[in-house]
């Protein structure tokens, strides 16, 4: 078989060919492997020098190899979280999450290039470069997972792992036409993945279709004691999709993050808003009730998670200072050596974060700011559980834009913050939510996003898969009709 015709599988067909004899796992782990040496998105910091031996007779994921964001430890290779204050740190250990897909047999295929720290939403911020649309180069594929999307659009990766701290999963999927998941919060262990903001932080997969997401999901999800936040799945397995049908199903559109009821969709694109209302056309054609829903304290999901996120980064980030590991500048005495290294080492970003955290941690403004976001993060969480008595799932735009130029947006941080309107108030609330790509926009791909209450992913993925399947979205990048 030609590597163009294996990395046109998806990993769930691979997974089958393997399971047949059809398919041998070095040979496809070989093909990706090249692909990703040849990619010209920067969408990989570190591809691996050979196949490893191939898993055990009967691993679930059968030797489909697997990209993986730059902040996930990973013993003995580069893991570097997008920054130069930890460039070529190999960590001693490996994510947990990692190491349950490697046990699956999904090996590692390479380390995917992210915004520094998972601190951006266009994966400009990376201290080794932007990584490039794989649509139109001259468009950034969203962040702050790029790299993993990018590499999956691209065909470079059969899936990948990303992290979603406030839709880091679900925009950048959005953005390069592909699926992104963000599971319920402490469902997918967080042990060895570099902290951004410890309360918001989630891996999920980013993937092709949705009965690739299941799959990697169901070997994601489980209790971890090293995990203080772990939490175990109380479905009790992630269930492949196989709907065809939203007979039953209610959908709730909130008005406060879609304009719903109104000509404008608050500040969202046309071009975005149109396929968002074709694509509620079609669910409503296959069953499902669409009505009108309110998140009142939605519109203050992003001022409250520019708070809670900087406020939480403030504390993890302080660990990097030149003493244990990563980058160390000498500049005469201890403060000197602190202040140098952290001031050569952190990006403007990061550094913005860090000083937002910490003013909003000092005394005499702590109540006033993050008090206040910590009621507003409650007050999002209520209004969720209280849609969720009346409808199944809340659906909006993933993005308000599709792919933006490369700098269109650095010099307006609060601009840039507002890409992740729609994806922030399921971060705060800790619910899951899934991104689908629902068609095009002068030639770019939208995303459609649903989310449901906590623990809800099989009825997630069971409804985006009835809806990818009457979409029937081409995902191949550069397609303009």
């Amino acid at each position: 078989m030609a590597t163009t015709d294996l990395t046109a599988l998806s990993a769930a067909q691979a997974v089958e060919a393997i399971g047949r004899g059809d398919l041998d796992p070095t040979e496809l782990f070989e093909a990706y492997r090249q692909a990703a040496t040849r990619e010209d998105l920067n969408a990989y910091l570190w591809v691996a020098e050979d196949a490893p031996e191939p898993p055990a007779a009967g691993a679930p994921l059968a030797g489909v190899p697997l990209a993986v964001k730059d902040l996930f430890c990973t013993e003995g290779v580069p893991s570097q979280a997008g920054s130069k204050i930890l460039e070529g740190y190999r960590p001693p250990y490996t994510a947990s999450v990692v190491a349950r897909l490697a046990a699956a047999g999904a090996p590692l295929l390479g380390k995917t290039n992210q915004d520094e720290f998972a601190m951006g939403s266009s994966n400009e911020n990376s201290a080794f470069g932007p990584v490039l649309n794989p649509w139109d180069r001259t468009r950034v594929p969203g962040g702050s997972s790029g790299g993993s999307a990018a590499a999956v659009a691209a065909g470079c990766a059969p899936w990948a792992l990303g992290t979603d701290t406030g839709g880091s999963i679900r925009q950048p999927a959005a953005l390069c036409g592909i699926v992104g998941l963000k599971p319920t919060y402490g469902t997918v262990s967080r042990y060895g993945m570099v902290a951004f903001a410890s309360s918001l932080d989630q891996a999920g997969p980013l993937t092709r279709d949705v009965t690739d997401a299941a799959l990697l999901l169901r070997h994601m999800v489980g209790y971890d004691e090293r995990d203080s936040t772990s939490v175990s799945f109380p479905p009790g397995e992630v269930v492949l999709p196989s709907a065809e049908s939203l007979a039953g199903i209610r959908l709730g559109v909130p008005e406060e993050l879609t304009g719903a009821g109104s000509e404008q969709g608050v500040g969202i694109e046309p071009g975005v808003l149109a396929s968002f209302r074709a694509t509620l056309e079609l669910a409503e054609q296959l069953g499902a009730t669409i009505e009108t829903c309110h998140l009142p304290h939605a519109p203050h999901a992003l001022s409250a998670y520019y708070v809670l996120a900087p406020a939480e980064a403030s504390s993890n980030l302080a660990r990097y200072d030149g003493v244990r590991y990563g980058l160390r500048v000498q500049d005469g005495g201890l403060l000197g050596m602190y202040t140098k290294t952290r001031s050569q080492g952190f990006g403007k970003e990061v550094k913005r974060r860090i000083m937002l955290g910490a003013y909003s941690l000092s005394s005499g403004y702590y109540d006033a700011y993050y008090g206040r976001a910590q009621r507003v993060r409650t007050k999002i969480a209520e209004d969720f559980r209280a849609a969720f008595e009346r409808f199944d799932f809340v659906v909006t735009p993933t993005s308000p834009s599709v792919a933006f130029e490369l700098g269109a947006k650095t010099g307006d941080p609060l601009s840039m913050y507002f890409n992740d309107y729609c994806t922030v108030p399921m971060s705060l609330a800790g619910i899951p939510a899934i991104s689908i790509p629902n068609g095009l926009s002068e030639g770019l791909p939208t995303g459609f996003q649903l989310a449901g209450p906590a623990f809800s992913e099989n009825r997630i993925l069971d409804a985006a898969h009835a809806l990818e399947q009457a979409i029937g979205f081409d995902a191949r990048p550069g397609r303009t009709a």
